[in-house]
């Protein structure tokens, strides 16, 4: 045993080291050297073997007291494990059960598969307009749901029988196995796998469900979907998706929804952005026009020399706020004026006589003569 390194060397820690500053001293070499983390090389599970040889004296308050008073020698003559040492009876789960995310192989996490599960939540997907986004709306939804069997009412068993306990685990759904590793024999506690975690054998299955105990079927529901909610935003339905384990109780319906595009409205966050065309005359003189609104029409007054492009904004005319419709944001109006693209004759001369009003005769034409005789020279 002379050649054996002291634990406490071995681990970096002094002799009067706590409980807590050994385990994490042991965590710190096993992340390091665990063989997984260093897969060939046979140095760093020499030394993971050694590390953890000296966690599972110096963990124990007995086996450290004997080593403490007799150094290596009480432990001489020790079979199997790592340097002589038995490494079976030790629990290494919640070590490297946080380290790495198997600490099932210990035994330690394990029971928590065999409890009640909640089952898997469905997911569906439902279109709206743009307006029944904005206010709410009641709709019916048909999916797939898979329904408690009639028959056996869940049970699996046929008619006029039930479940029996399974005899392999006695009814707790649990087995221990034993497998060797380098750490020597390790126990570990799996669901067992005649009766999958559930602790009964059905002997004769319902010839209604198959012994799944349940059917699959259309169901339809109606769906209150609230004002205010957006493209992409989901609703909950508690206890629609699939059945639970082991007693668990059902996952939920996840709906989707989805708002389609208004050809006049777009919505950012809970306000409402919109173009509104206003004649020349309008623009020049002001005066009322009509702004859509998801409410309806509503009476803007234009003021007097108002140019394209102006923005308004009209306060509490946006969507209603989802958590207290109530709430609303607001609307932004662009106000663009619109310049006809076709005119009458007698539309062209009084536009005409309005621009001479305004700024003059028109000069232009005359100028451009004389511009062009001085360019070219006159014609022959």
């Amino acid at each position: 045993m002379a050649d054996k390194r002291d634990y406490y060397e071995v681990l970096g820690v002094s002799k009067t080291a706590s409980a807590d500053e050994i385990k994490r001293a042991y965590r710190k070499l096993a992340k390091k050297y665990h063989p997984d983390a260093n897969p060939g090389d046979k140095e760093a599970e020499v030394k993971f073997k050694e590390a953890s040889e000296a966690y599972a004296i110096l963990s124990d308050d007995s086996k450290r007291a004997q080593y403490d008073q007799y150094g290596h020698a009480a432990f001489e003559g020790g079979q199997g494990g790592a340097g002589g040492f038995d490494f079976s009876s030790m629990d290494f789960g919640d070590i490297f059960g946080d380290l790495f995310g198997f600490g099932d192989i210990f035994g330690s996490r394990s029971s928590r598969r065999n409890g009640p599960m909640k089952g898997a939540n469905t997911k569906a997907q439902m279109r709206v307009s743009f307006k029944e986004a904005c206010f709410g709306v009641k709709k019916n939804l048909t999916f797939s749901y898979m329904d408690e069997c009639p028959t056996c009412h869940g049970t699996g068993a046929k008619e006029g029988t039930s479940p029996v306990t399974c005899t392999k685990c006695n009814g707790s759904g649990q087995v221990v196995m034993q497998q060797q590793s380098f750490f020597g024999i390790s126990r570990s506690v799996q669901a067992c796998p005649e009766c999958h975690g559930t602790g009964k054998i059905i002997k004769d299955k319902c010839t209604k469900c198959g012994g799944n105990g349940y059917n699959r079927i259309t169901k339809t529901i109606e769906v209150d979907i609230p004002a205010g909610i957006d493209d992409g935003q989901a609703i909950k339905m508690k206890g629609l998706g699939e059945p639970g384990a082991n007693g668990g109780p059902r996952g939920d319906l996840i709906i989707y929804i989805s708002v389609s595009r208004d050809d006049m409205f777009v919505r950012q966050d809970y306000d409402i952005f919109v173009d509104v065309k206003m004649s020349y005359a309008k623009a020049a003189l002001g005066g009322d026009i009509k702004v859509p609104t998801i409410d309806g029409d509503v009476l803007y007054t234009v003021k007097a020399g108002t140019a394209t492009n102006t923005k308004v904004r009209l306060r509490g005319k946006g969507v209603p706020n989802l958590r207290n419709k109530q709430v609303r944001g607001d609307q932004y109006v662009t106000l663009i004026v619109d310049v006809p693209k076709s005119l009458t004759q007698e539309q062209k001369e009084l536009l005409k006589k309005f621009d001479e009003s305004l700024n003059g005769p028109d000069d232009l034409q005359t100028e451009d003569k004389s511009i062009k005789k001085k360019m070219f020279g006159k014609k022959k």
